[in-house]
């Protein structure tokens, strides 16, 4: 059941993130507003590259992909231990994200409104509970 929730989460993300590789920018009314609330870096007034914001999605696409076949939810296409290790790796990147969102040195980097806020409400608490699925998938 975690490597269903996690994926579903992951797809959901990989999406919005799809979505303004191809210029939307939902849910902020301009490209300034949705850079300012989704990456939050000083002075930020436009997102990052389409291709940045595509590789994004393609990776977390990936991610979810490789939960689903740690979990045997989904044909492996290599080795079982790959499956293993990217799940270990998921799981330290979406700890360290979650818990960079509590640091100085990263409030220092991204102090823009209302990432700031949406960060310690939201996109933190998020990648913690992604970490703990993924955790869930790596011990079983």
């Amino acid at each position: 059941m975690s490597a269903l929730l996690v994926s579903l989460i992951l797809a959901v993300i990989a999406a919005l993130h799809l979505a303004w590789a191809f210029g939307q920018t939902w849910p902020a009314k301009s490209e300034r507003d949705l850079a300012q609330r989704v990456a939050g870096f000083k002075d930020i007034d436009r997102m990052p590259p389409p291709a940045a914001s595509a590789a994004v999605a393609a990776l977390l696409f990936l991610g979810g992909f490789m939960a689903l076949a740690a979990a045997g939810q989904v044909p492996r296409l290599g080795p079982d231990w790959l499956y293993s290790f990217a799940v270990w790796v998921m799981v330290a990147v979406f700890t360290l994200r979650g818990l960079a969102t509590y640091t100085s040195f990263w409030r220092k980097r991204t102090p823009m409104e209302p990432f700031a806020t949406l960060d310690q409400r939201y996109y933190g608490p998020l990648c913690l509970l992604i970490s703990g699925l993924l955790l869930g998938v790596a011990i079983l």
